[in-house]
């Protein structure tokens, strides 16, 4: 009884806080106008001055007071033409920002499809582990039921069935953190084709499933149920 209530605790916070988007943190109006060198040019999609500067040693992965990159910041700004110039630059894509995230969870939170076409064809991984709840930008994505951007990740090749620190995987989170609507829907059966494993239950023993008809989302657990849960 005690480990339920306190899993409803933790869904209401993370539902209510909106999880992984909480605790990003993108470059305030401030920040942006103070940034000078690279994050200015991330900031501002200057592909001219990323080449220039990086040519004359500017370093591309150089942090600001919150552990930004230039390509971090370019992520946070939806700039994709930036992204490809820093990575072409020596960028690297898998490093993490002060609250552990990477460029690809940041673009998977923000459901900017785009930009994370961008930092995958430019070479970022799909693969990380990121965030103070060890997850992937796939778990992100699916919690937000970021429906395309768990497609886009799945091709990529991110781990389907990780399990984060709190013991979910991206489908448990598609159920618990969802609202049982559209998008979560069809992150559910994006997940479900691409095999993701519908018997990994949580900490309390509860399966995706379960989690479902607990909370009357009917169309998930069909869809579950098709894949073999139980």
């Amino acid at each position: 009884m005690v480990q339920t209530f306190a899993l409803i605790g933790l869904i209401g916070f993370l539902a209510f806080s909106g999880g992984a988007a909480l605790a990003q943190t993108p470059p305030t109006p401030t920040e942006l106008s103070a940034y000078r060198g690279l994050h200015a040019s991330a900031a501002q999609d200057s592909v001219d001055d990323i080449r220039r500067l990086t040519q004359a040693g500017a370093d591309p992965n150089a942090r600001d007071s919150n552990g930004r990159t230039p390509l971090h910041v370019a992520a946070f700004q939806g700039h994709a033409a930036a992204i490809k110039a820093l990575i072409a630059a020596g960028a690297n894509p898998s490093l993490l920002d002060n609250q552990l995230y990477d460029a690809v969870t940041i673009a998977a939170v923000r459901d900017d499809l785009p930009t994370l076409q961008a930092l995958l064809a430019a070479g970022a991984s799909a693969k990380l582990v990121t965030s103070v709840y060890d997850g992937t930008a796939l778990i992100a994505a699916a919690h937000l039921g970021h429906d395309g951007i768990v497609r886009e990740l799945i091709r990529a090749g991110a781990p389907i069935d990780h399990i984060n620190n709190l013991g979910w995987t991206a489908l448990i989170e598609a159920v618990i953190l969802g609202d049982g609507g559209l998008r979560h829907v069809e992150t559910v059966r994006a997940l479900v084709d691409a095999g993701a494993n519908p018997a990994i239950p949580d900490r309390n023993g509860m399966t995706p499933l379960q989690h479902a008809e607990t909370r009357g989302y009917e169309t998930i657990a069909t869809i579950l149920r098709r894949a073999g849960a139980r």
